[in-house]
């Protein structure tokens, strides 16, 4: 029996925070309830954010209300203080998450809070979701690189992971928000976060700007990571890094490890549809290879 990787799908929250045309809640709900009957099992709904800062996320309460929430699957939201949480928690989200980086001017320019401040913020977050019985994943973005200060100190990596994982995040999803790593340097920082979180508390979240996304993973699949983010058609980039092409495109991932030998338990057909799908709705071509290839009339 083929070894299960978990697939979180990012599309809808990271993938829409960062595009430019705005959807409608309607199609915002169907693209989510797409990726779950294609057999995404955690798909993050939207951000719990000020809507002045992210706009796409405006409606998420509106989303959480209307969507018909699938069997076994987690719709996970973005709160990134006590004042998101408590609407994340007022709209029955089972799982929130929370954005800490490993840069303290990336931090600044993200969540206008430096590192230290953050973790506080975070903290009062992750207590009100102890008591309710709601799951809080960790995020660390600027792991293999900052658009403002270049390469990042492994110990910085590491100690804004720990202080999550410590806080009482199950998950701590580590992010190369600009692309710029490497397969050697993935490999190289999962070990090293892995001596004080435990390798099945890790998930990597990659950028392919560079083209490195496929190959960081296989990197870290090596290293002992079973969980990875990705983003159906690639939507999304950085707002903060001029040129950053997005995430990796879920049907790329899905297609290079099911290759590999592992399972998913998603149908990549459907995923393909789904991508051409919201492609369409965005006025965008899909940002996937795979897609594009399987599309392509001769």
């Amino acid at each position: 029996m083929s070894e299960r990787v978990t697939i979180v799908e990012v599309g809808p929250r990271d993938g829409l925070q960062n595009e430019k045309a705005t959807l409608s809640v309607a199609t915002k709900v169907e693209l989510i309830e797409r990726l779950a009957a294609a057999g995404c099992r955690t798909v993050e709904a939207g951000a719990f954010v000020s809507p002045k800062w992210v706009p796409q996320m405006a409606s998420t309460d509106e989303v959480m209300a209307r969507l018909k929430r699938a069997p076994g699957v987690s719709y996970p939201v973005l709160a990134p203080n006590l004042k998101g949480y408590d609407a994340a928690h007022a709209a029955e989200a089972d799982t929130v998450a929370i954005f800490g980086a490993a840069s303290e001017s990336f931090s600044k320019k993200n969540i206008n809070a430096s590192i230290a401040e953050s973790i506080e913020r975070f903290r009062s977050v992750v207590d009100a979701a102890k008591r309710d019985g709601v799951r809080v994943r960790g995020y660390v973005s600027c792991v293999l690189g900052c658009p403002y200060e270049g390469k990042i100190p492994v110990r910085n990596v590491i100690a804004m992971a720990k202080a999550l994982y410590d806080m009482g995040c199950y998950e701590i999803s580590l992010g190369d928000t600009i692309g710029v790593g490497t397969a050697g340097q993935a490999r190289a920082l999962i070990r090293a976060v892995a001596g004080e979180v435990p390798v099945a508390a890790l998930a990597g979240h990659y950028h392919d700007t560079y083209g490195q996304a496929l190959a960081n993973i296989y990197a870290s699949l090596e290293e002992g990571v079973r969980t990875f983010d990705s983003s159906v058609s690639g939507l999304g980039g950085c707002p903060y890094a001029a040129g950053a092409s997005g995430n990796v495109a879920s049907e790329d991932v899905v297609y290079m490890l099911e290759q590999s030998g592992f399972s998913t338990g998603i149908d990549l057909d459907r995923l393909i549809e789904t991508s051409l799908w919201i492609s369409n709705a965005l006025g965008r071509k899909p940002g996937s290879k795979v897609t594009r290839a399987r599309t392509a009339t001769a």
